[in-house]
């Protein structure tokens, strides 16, 4: 059930009467108000926990929140063209990067426009139309329904006019980014507007630029995103196929990772935009023949012990071994070997765990020769120390469970060897701790030659459809 919000005002109201009326302390007055409401069941996520400050000497009254002090200010020093407003931007932004709370609160008492104002003044003016992006950037973080038509355009002008600067370019990108995540309507309407093309060429264009590089393939990554809960059906699949088919987006981004061989960030960035893309067959196989596969067995053999970028990695490959020339290819280059390698090396961590199996999972689908040579790298045992290692994450069992009965589906071999691991007892467990394992670790329990308990969901019996 979703949580009750208040306003702004209304929590400070209470602070205030706290002090007044029961003559607390400031920081006492302030505990117990958020106690009171979260004892409500208040979500406070949008609301500035601090007492708001005097924000004038001539009136001890007027009181109010220092990222509202900051914006006042700037809307003073817009309107009469001040030398301030630099300065003023500033201000804002370290407020608004304080947290969501003071940029709902400023989003709320109409900062977007004056922002957006601040943006389009600084014309060619290369230093204000930075400290203005900053400020736009900030204000956006979490909140894309600001962004409206001008908006937009802005975006897509400001990018394009600036194509050769990577530093704005950056800045530009980075608030696109904000108004894209969770918002389906911006990225349908900064598609339309020509944004793949401009980000797909930013990555060209400064491919040197580690920050405008991880930037852009960000960006490339959220437009494939299904996030926003407001729309039932988004647009992810065509723009990952617009990203590759008319921006070349799989070249690009495999040259980008070509150039950027020792940052660790880059890297995980265009591994995780990669395993974005590969939503075809023919994709999957485009990424090989562009050395894709290459470079990530390189980096994956050479990165072994950096657990972020071994996770998108293993995700990338899960992604891309759909297409089953791929699976070959894959395990010919000795990604099984590197994957359990990876599985042993991070074997507290959850998410390699999970991604490790679901790697070699999608490996052995179909394939015999590839299950022979997982089994004798170790797969099915670092499967099963995974699922003992991470009893409580239902993620990992299934991907554990789904993995050992692709092993045994076509090679019956295999059997004995994998319950003599201890196979049997951890899928019952499995399948007793998390009922979303039911019918992955049945199974698995029944692919292996154990007794399994079949689950009636309905006879017909007890009562009747009609009333």
């Amino acid at each position: 059930m979703a949580k009750r919000r208040i306003t702004q005002d209304t929590f400070d109201a209470v602070v205030g009467e706290n002090i007044e009326e029961f003559d607390m302390e400031a920081s006492e007055a302030l505990k117990e108000a958020i106690e009171q409401f979260e004892s409500q069941g208040v979500d406070l996520s949008n609301i500035v926990k601090a007492i708001p400050k005097i924000s004038s000497e001539e009136s001890t009254e007027d009181q109010t929140h220092e990222v509202l002090q900051a914006l006042e200010s700037l809307k003073t020093a817009v309107a009469s063209s001040s030398a301030s407003v630099q300065e003023d931007l500033k201000i804002f932004t370290e407020q608004c990067s304080l947290g969501f709370a003071q940029r709902y609160l400023a989003a709320q008492k109409g900062a977007y426009p004056t922002i957006l104002a601040c943006c389009q003044r600084a014309g060619e003016g290369k230093e204000v139309l930075s400290v203005a992006l900053e400020a736009l950037s900030a204000l956006t973080d979490g909140q894309p329904d600001v962004l409206d038509v001008d908006g937009r355009e802005f975006l897509i002008g400001t990018l394009d006019a600036h194509k050769m600067d990577p530093a704005l370019t950056c800045l530009c990108i980075r608030v696109v980014r904000h108004c894209c995540l969770k918002h389906e309507n911006n990225r349908q309407d900064l598609v339309k507007a020509g944004v793949l093309a401009l980000l797909a060429g930013s990555i060209t264009r400064h491919i040197e630029h580690a920050e405008v590089v991880r930037e852009a393939c960000g960006v490339l990554r959220v437009m494939t995103f299904d996030d926003d809960v407001r729309v039932p059906f988004g647009h992810a699949h065509e723009h990952a196929k617009m990203i590759v088919l008319e921006q070349n987006g799989l070249k690009v981004i495999v040259e980008a990772a070509e150039a950027h061989p020792e940052k660790t960030s880059v890297l995980s960035e265009l591994c995780a935009t990669l395993s974005r893309l590969a939503v075809r067959n023919e994709f999957c196989q485009d990424i090989v023949d562009l050395g894709g596969l290459k470079f990530m067995m390189t980096l994956l053999a050479g990165s072994l012990d950096c657990q972020e970028l071994v996770k998108q990695v293993l995700s990338a490959l899960k992604a891309i071994a759909g297409n089953d020339d791929v699976k070959d290819a894959c395990v010919n280059a000795g990604g099984a070997e590197l994957i359990v390698m990876a599985m042993n090396r991070h074997a507290a961590n959850v998410q390699v765990s999970e991604q490790g199996c679901a790697s070699l999972c999608v490996l052995a689908l179909r394939k015999p020769n590839n299950c022979k040579v997982i089994m004798d790298c170790g797969g099915a045992l670092a499967a099963l120390q995974a699922m003992k290692n991470h009893p409580d994450e239902v993620n990992v069992q299934k991907q554990a469970c789904m993995l050992l009965r692709n092993l045994v589906a076509r090679t019956r071999d295999y059997t004995q060897p994998i319950l003599e691991m201890g196979a049997e007892a951890l899928i019952s467990q499995a399948l007793a701790t998390h009922r979303d394992c039911g019918d992955v670790g049945r199974a698995a329990l029944r692919d292996l030659g154990c007794q399994v308990e079949l689950r009636e969901l309905w006879t017909g019996k007890k009562g009747s459809l009609s009333h």
